[in-house]
């Protein structure tokens, strides 16, 4: 079962419990997939769906710090409860030592010499870190590699 079947099936079962905040969490999901299939005119991966989710969670953690910069607790709360939702469909995440091992990997494998070549080891990572490191870590590391 692929990704976006998965999220399907969970909106049904959410139906079925009545638990309407987490339903619409979930329709929220399923309408950004949607949207972005229509627009491209394409069936989304299980990478793109990732992707889709990936956004989804950077605004909610915006609008989490705008929410409790204003003292909007209770806004603040909704959107937590839409990202613990949205996270329950992203990969594991990889620790630290797996990141590292995989950037050194990546300027091994790339020839990178220097920080001009930080962008041919980002390309090299991104598809294979996409949703399981913050990639503007993974990006700061690179960089401290490369002599940046």
């Amino acid at each position: 079962m692929n990704l976006k079947q998965r999220v399907t099936e969970d909106m049904k079962a959410a139906m079925r419990a009545k638990d309407a905040v987490r339903l619409s969490a979930i329709r929220l999901l399923l309408a950004a997939i949607k949207q972005r299939e229509v627009d491209e005119r394409i069936e989304l991966s299980d990478t793109d769906v990732i992707g889709v989710i990936e956004k989804m969670l950077k605004q909610r953690r915006d609008s989490i710090t705008a929410y409790e910069a204003a003292q909007r607790q209770d806004l603040a709360d909704a959107e937590k409860f839409e990202m613990s939702v949205l996270e329950a469909y992203m990969p594991k995440p990889l620790g630290d030592a797996e990141v590292l091992a995989a950037v050194e990997q990546a300027i091994a494998s790339s020839g990178a010499s220097g920080i001009k070549d930080m962008g041919k080891v980002i390309a090299a990572l991104r598809p294979q870190l996409a949703g399981r490191a913050d990639m503007g870590k993974v990006s700061a590391l690179v960089k401290a590699k490369l002599g940046g």
